[in-house]
């Protein structure tokens, strides 16, 4: 299914053009178009083994694609590159992971400057100071030099957006990032990811959080088999969805 709301080359952060993607004889992603805005917030829903978290993960590369395109900025991220241009473009596309992967012998604040200095070669005591603050965005100003293993899941996620932030990309990319986390914690992480659009960030998140979906998202793509059979803003979506597979989707959320 090609998106209805496809933008123009010049406001376009990242353009799918007939993905598709295999495991073995197994097709996970079938012949994907769609495009997102710069400052668009993207939510991608569907039922369990759909073929979303593939596809997000597609976007950074951290799957490989069979056939079809994927542009960031213009840039083809699945054409031929070497390791180092292929972590450049890496460290652009923000990407934050069910279960947070922080590394537990560093703090929180070492977290979160490791990459800045390792990638981008930004001055040691720089990093820090740039990481206390973003730290300080994701209110655990008073965290940063705990270890992950002292932290709540909601907190380790929160320093998980803060270390992607560092990195300062024009795209953040969420996988399922309340998925791993106790319902209490859940508001916490989607408070920092609604201030995140609210500031125009670009984003395109997988989850199950119907209520963030209603009240952040600019658009929802539903996917189901590895197609999107539906593409609409919210209010269409939950008030009006078209497909009966997302029909059946929406009304077994409500039961």
């Amino acid at each position: 299914m090609t998106a209805s709301n496809e933008t123009s080359g010049t406001e376009q952060a990242i353009r799918l053009s007939n993905v598709c993607k295999s495991y073995g004889d197994y097709p996970v992603l079938k012949g994907i178009d769609a495009s997102v805005a710069r400052g668009e917030v993207v939510v991608i829903c569907g039922p369990s083994g759909s073929g979303k978290s593939t596809l997000i993960r597609t976007v950074n590369r951290l799957e490989e694609i069979n056939s079809g395109s994927i542009f960031f900025e213009g840039q083809d991220i699945h054409a031929p590159m070497g390791g180092r241009a292929l972590n450049r473009l890496r460290s652009r596309i923000g990407f934050v992971f069910q279960n947070f992967n922080l590394f537990p012998h560093l703090s929180a604040v070492d977290n979160v400057a490791m990459s800045p200095v390792r990638v981008k070669g930004v001055n040691p005591a720089e990093a820090h100071d740039k990481a206390l603050k973003l730290l300080d965005r994701v209110g655990l100003a008073e965290k940063a030099f705990s270890y992950p293993g002292q932290l709540s899941g909601g907190q380790q996620q929160r320093v998980a957006i803060a270390r992607a932030l560092a990195m300062e990309p024009p795209v953040m990319l969420f996988d399922e990032p309340t998925s791993a986390l106790d319902p209490e914690m859940v508001g916490e992480v989607l408070n920092v990811m609604k201030s995140l659009a609210a500031d125009g960030m670009t984003m395109m998140c997988v989850t199950h959080e119907m209520g963030f979906a209603r009240d952040v998202a600019d658009r929802i793509w539903f996917i189901d088999a590895g197609e999107i059979i539906e593409e609409a803003t919210p209010e269409d979506f939950f008030r009006n969805p078209k497909h009966p597979r997302a029909q059946r989707f929406l009304a077994d959320l409500r039961h």
